[in-house]
């Protein structure tokens, strides 16, 4: 049985960086159509990948638990993760590889020929970090930056998940924690060691914790959780924009907040009587397509931009229904995709990468069948 509200908070994650990239292509648009647009800065929309970061190493840490100590434990957990990140990502980059060689004038200059060599091609495709010639940081695809910094997480969190789980997120925590620091004493680290020391690894962190305290048992009160909610969203919206170096406490610290909300109390998945509402049903199933929503609206977006500016009806439309539009589009084509493309290229990879018994081990869906429930002392603040 899966946490739902984690989930929820996932859909939200998502839709942050979908509303982010949709003004962007939003503005673009007004420029062309000569309509008046000026995007919200309500919340600092990239912070999703924050809230992303935050839930991914609660869900590792929490979900983990028949794989930590058990004989081929790292094997089947590494196995489990590229399974589930490996597959679509892929499949788009090679997407993208194609747009940008067929139709490059579609693509902004992230895509441009300086990241087209077979080099940088190719460390794309191996969650590489590595200096394209134009020097940035990014691969390919660059939403792929994050799925660098997951794919090292992960390698990190599996030294360690043989040896049980509060070993293994102490080992974590440590790791993560000295390799930021080291970028402090080393500030001119070459790449990729300049990457995987981003002090942005830190929200790994705080969410293993979190998984930790989950899986414990600690819980917290409806009252608490609303003000870790509220606390959270309201550091966000009154922070400015952080440097590198503080980056994981004013934009991970908020995420940090969010993620206690959701994922240390009762859930409501968790009860016969207590159904969760239908809105966060849907949230919940949204944030099951949250991965193919994050790599799936960049097309979407960039493909409804470029429909409404050739057919005219952008200025019909306006700027904020135009918006509207584009993220509605994104939602409904990552539903479909995850149904349809994700699910299916996860379970094939899945079996081919682990021919086992078929455990749902590692899994997101798995959050609470894969743990026991919580312990007949659950701590409560």
């Amino acid at each position: 049985m899966k946490l739902v509200l984690v989930q929820a908070l996932r859909a939200f994650a998502a839709l942050l960086v979908v509303v982010h990239h949709a003004q962007f292509e939003t503005a673009a648009l007004a420029i062309r159509t000569n309509l008046a647009f000026r995007p919200s800065t309500l919340l600092p929309w990239p912070v999703g990948v924050d809230v992303f970061f935050v839930i991914s190493g609660f869900i590792i840490v929490y979900a983990s638990a028949s794989l930590y100590g058990r004989p081929g434990g790292r094997r089947r957990f590494l196995a489990h993760r590229v399974a589930r990140l490996v597959p679509l990502y892929w499949l788009l980059s090679a997407a993208y590889l194609a747009v940008a060689l067929a139709v490059p004038g579609l693509l902004t200059g992230e895509a441009g020929a300086s990241g087209l060599d077979p080099a940088s091609i190719a460390a794309s495709f191996l969650f590489w970090p590595m200096l394209r010639p134009d020097g940035t940081a990014l691969p390919l695809y660059g939403l792929g930056w994050t799925l660098n910094c997951e794919m090292f997480f992960y390698a990190v969190f599996a030294i360690g998940i043989g040896w049980g789980r509060r070993a293994a997120v102490a080992w974590l925590v440590a790791a993560l924690g000295l390799l930021v620091l080291s970028r402090a004493a080393f500030p001119d680290m070459p790449m990729p060691l300049a990457f995987w020391t981003s002090p942005i690894i830190l929200e790994f962190a705080f969410g293993a914790a979190l998984g930790l305290a989950r899986a414990e048992g600690f819980r917290i009160g409806l009252p608490v959780r609303a003000m870790l909610c509220a606390g959270g969203l309201t550091l966000l919206m009154l922070v400015p924009e952080p440097s590198l170096a503080l980056h994981p406490f004013v934009y991970g610290i908020p995420s940090a907040l969010l993620v206690a909300a959701a994922a240390l109390g009762h859930d409501p998945a968790s009860s016969g009587d207590d159904s969760p509402s239908l809105s966060v049903r849907a949230a919940a199933a949204l944030g099951d397509a949250s991965y193919a929503l994050y790599l799936v609206h960049p097309f979407v977006l960039r493909g409804t931009r470029e429909a409404l500016v050739r057919s005219g009806l952008g200025p019909v439309l306006g700027a904020w229904p135009s918006l509207g539009l584009m993220i509605g589009l994104a939602v409904l084509v990552s539903l479909a995709v995850y149904r349809l493309v994700e699910r299916p290229l996860t379970r094939r990879a899945r079996r081919l990468l682990d021919p086992g018994p078929r455990e749902r081990l590692g899994s997101e869906k798995a959050l609470e069948a894969a743990v026991p429930h919580v312990p007949p002392r659950t701590k409560r603040i």
